[in-house]
């Protein structure tokens, strides 16, 4: 748990640069009622690219914990009957499973809206009730902003007899359907209703941190510091409270075990938890004012951006995000923008979809209109061409600085719902730029090793924007002859026409995309 002022990290020509330069220092975080450690070196972390792989290694860490262990985890929705592998545990059977045998599980779900309108509020409560059955503690957490939600995914275990056993996963997949996807993007048996382009079992790209090393405890603080906050769980309104009451919801978090000592140092890599918490009413204990560390820990990142920015994003909207982006390519002629999205949004309807679609118009229009050359925006799909939805959040800045987190590039995740997010450096480079190489292989229909042509950034902007138009090509030809390798097409954003933009303008600004900052932030254009 140090600032370690002393050591640093290495650029894309080979120089060696100090960890302030890419990490926030504590001042820089904001948030002065946090004890959370600036940053954490000696760890190790590996991607965990689609949910089928993360919940297959959830299932072995989880089954190995033993009576006394501790199991944590935060969501945005949780669906019992989820299976972990094709022959099950279900979620709520494996963590019913350990609390049953002794191990300390804990909790906190985001309570939702109601089912009528799309959420999950009874997913919640069933994953809940299931694993407080067995001896577990799950809460229905409503601390939110109006209109907000709780978006973290955060499971973390520990081992106070062995502690370096301990581990955490930290990213972009929830426990809940859909999500047990692979990298042939066929999609999850057990399927959340989406927009009709993807499909009865829509093909679903995702990732996970699975961490050890030091970082591990400041994760676990993390989820200590929301446990134990005495905000009341329930901000919902009167309604609310009466439907817990009668269902007999558990509202007062029983006390936690003491947190263990920090796990030892295993790695080379230094990982900075950053964080997003509105400025709410009642406010959080630990974050007064909010927090809104992600979006500084980006924004320094991007600043110091020469090259390339790759990043993969569910949403990619807002124009406060996209003139960072702007700005940084002004500033340095010979950098790119990649950014991989979905091809449509998660939903259908005349109401739902026009707020959806004219965030990233304005978003990517802003980027555009500084060089349309470097800025290059792709969609994917699968092999039998099905759009795939990307719901990951990651961004790898000049191969030095990468993020995997809940977080997308939106005003929303960086002021509005609570979003966990892991920077991650690397002492010789290596981490940040095997994740990118590793994502771009899997688009381009590559196999591992095989990423020559895409270590220099200027050559990987290349030969995906190639793959891209043979692939497009071959759409406009009407599929004729082979398929050509890849799953990269050059995405395209409509025009909505003025008189949808009257409204869908003020309803994506207010709804679809709220500010959560203090009004003097928010005044002066601050995170």
């Amino acid at each position: 748990m140090r600032e370690a002022y002393g050591e640093g990290v290495v650029d894309l020509e080979g120089a060696a640069l100090p960890l302030h330069e890419w990490l926030l220092t504590a001042a820089e975080r904001g948030n002065p009622d946090t004890s959370i450690p600036t940053w954490n070196t000696g760890n190790t972390a590996e991607p965990l690219i689609h949910g089928r792989k993360y919940f297959d290694r959830l299932v072995s860490e989880v089954e190995a914990l033993s009576e006394g262990d501790h199991l944590f985890f935060t969501d945005w929705r949780g669906d019992p009957d989820e299976l972990m592998r094709d022959d099950g545990p279900s979620i709520a059977e494996l963590f019913a499973a350990a609390a049953a045998r002794g191990v300390i599980v804990k909790g906190l779900l985001w309570r939702s809206h109601m089912d009528k309108l799309a959420y999950s509020e009874e997913e919640n409560r069933n994953l809940s009730d299931a694993i407080e059955e067995s001896g577990g503690e799950v809460l229905l957490d409503q601390r939110v902003r109006r209109g907000g939600s709780h978006h973290q995914k955060l499971v973390v275990l520990r081992h106070p007899r062995h502690p370096e056993r301990d581990v955490a996963f930290a990213g972009g997949i929830d426990l809940c359907h859909s999500r047990r996807d692979d990298a042939e993007h066929h999609g999850d048996r057990q399927a959340v209703q989406m927009a009709k382009a993807y499909g009865p079992t829509p093909p679903w790209h995702d990732v996970q941190l699975e961490l050890r090393g030091p970082v591990v405890g400041a994760l676990d603080h993390t989820f200590r510091e929301r446990w134990n906050d005495r905000v009341p769980l329930d901000q919902n309104g009167p309604v609310s409270t009466v439907v817990d009451r009668l269902k007999h919801e558990d509202m007062s978090p029983d006390p936690l075990p003491e947190q263990p000592p920090d796990p030892p140092a295993c790695g080379p890599l230094t990982v900075q938890v950053l964080r997003t918490y509105p400025a709410m009413r009642p406010p959080y204990g630990f974050a007064t004012k909010g927090e809104r560390s992600v979006a500084r820990g980006y924004t320094k990142a991007i600043k110091r951006a020469t090259r390339l920015i790759y990043l993969e994003d569910q949403y990619l909207w807002s124009k406060e995000v996209a003139r960072l982006f702007a700005e940084a390519m002004r500033e340095n002629p010979e950098l790119h923008l990649i950014a991989v999205v979905p091809r449509y949004p998660d939903v259908d309807g005349a109401f739902a979809l026009p707020p959806n679609e004219v965030g990233r118009e304005q978003a990517i229009d802003l980027c555009r209109q500084v060089d349309a050359d470097r800025v290059h925006v792709f969609d994917l799909e699968n092999h039998e061409s099905t759009p795939i939805y990307v719901h990951a959040k990651v961004c790898v800045i000049d191969d030095v600085w990468c993020s995997v987190g809940s977080d997308n590039f939106n005003r929303r995740s960086w002021t509005h719902d609570s979003e966990l997010s892991c920077a991650v450096v690397d002492e010789d480079g290596r981490f940040p730029r095997d994740l990118r190489l590793r994502l771009m292989l899997e688009h381009l229909d590559r196999k591992d090793g095989d990423d020559e042509d895409l270590i220099d950034p200027a050559s990987a902007v290349r030969v995906m924007a190639d793959a891209a138009d043979r692939l497009r090509e071959w759409h406009d030809g009407g599929g004729q002859g082979p398929r050509p390798p890849g799953r990269l097409v050059a995405h395209r954003t409509g025009k909505l026409p003025w008189h949808q933009k009257l409204w869908a303008v003020p309803a994506y600004r207010m709804v679809y995309d709220p500010d959560g900052r203090p009004w003097r932030d928010r005044r002066s254009g601050t995170w």
